[in-house]
């Protein structure tokens, strides 16, 4: 009997044995070297894994920064802070960084903007899309206020507010969510410190605006904004304003020259 034990022991032992071989060879032929620079730039990235920087997670946007593949700013979501920390792990200068937030371009609340009937149903911005008439708002350009864009924002940054969709820019980190998921492409990231925007993104004619009183604020291209720049940073294109933050100098004459207060101070 006590023969018996010691074999079952030696088979157990020679068994363990030969696992331990087998997988001390497969970590030889398997293994991959860690850069410690990549290691060290995931540490301070975020980790919110939110796409923003055009990377599969954040260990897709170490790897690249580290590669050299991709600026020590890329980041959107760490900002400044980050950027400057992953500078130093990569030994080179973090640059100016451009602090950017979303902004949605409509002001058609349910105040501002006329409805074609009543909605019922899905409130997500794709579903309303795609109903009869593209939507129950009047002007098929305008925010549906069914809220896609606050459902996949991380930060608490979006919410709808009487209809429309607002951004709250000191929680936004530029991830690029909301902008992906609106199907009328209302939301576009502007400087921070971006001081007058244009507030419509219709393409209809200032006549189709008049005439069917889709909105009260709508931008009927009337080119006074354009005429009154006095440095050339707003043009009118395809019927709607548009704003070169770059050229801007944040005078405010397109804001009190605007007749339909399609541009805001912000």
């Amino acid at each position: 009997m006590i023969s018996g034990v010691l074999i079952a022991m030696g088979v157990v032992a020679m068994v363990g044995l030969l696992i331990g071989i087998i997988l001390g060879v497969a970590d030889m032929k398997l293994h991959v070297d860690v850069d410690e620079k990549e290691a060290a730039i995931l540490e301070a990235l975020p980790g919110n894994n939110c796409g923003g920087c055009g990377y599969p997670g954040c260990s897709g946007c170490a790897a690249a920064i580290a590669k050299g593949e991709a600026a020590v700013n890329q980041c959107p979501v760490g900002g400044s802070a980050v950027a400057e920390a992953i500078s130093e792990i990569m030994g080179v200068d973090a640059g100016d960084t451009v602090r950017e937030v979303a902004y949605v371009a409509c002001q058609g609340d349910c105040d501002k903007a006329s409805q074609k009937y009543d909605y019922v149903g899905p409130m997500d911005c794709r579903v309303m899309a795609q109903v009869p008439g593209d939507g129950p708002k009047t002007c098929t350009y305008g925010c549906l206020g069914g809220g896609s864009c606050v459902s996949v924002c991380q930060f608490d940054a979006i919410h709808i507010v009487n209809g429309v969709a607002v951004v709250d820019k000191e929680k936004c980190k530029a991830c690029k969510k909301c902008i992906e998921i609106c199907p009328r492409h209302l939301i576009d990231l502007i400087p921070y410190d971006a001081k007058q925007v244009v507030t419509c993104k219709s393409h209809d004619t200032g006549a189709v605006i008049t005439k069917s009183k889709s909105c009260q604020v709508g931008c009927i291209a009337c080119h006074i904004c354009e005429k009154n720049c006095p440095v050339g940073a707003i043009t009118v294109e395809n019927n709607v304003a548009i704003i070169d933050q770059s050229k801007c100098k944040h005078c405010g004459l397109c804001v009190t020259k605007c007749p339909k207060k399609a541009i805001l101070n912000v």
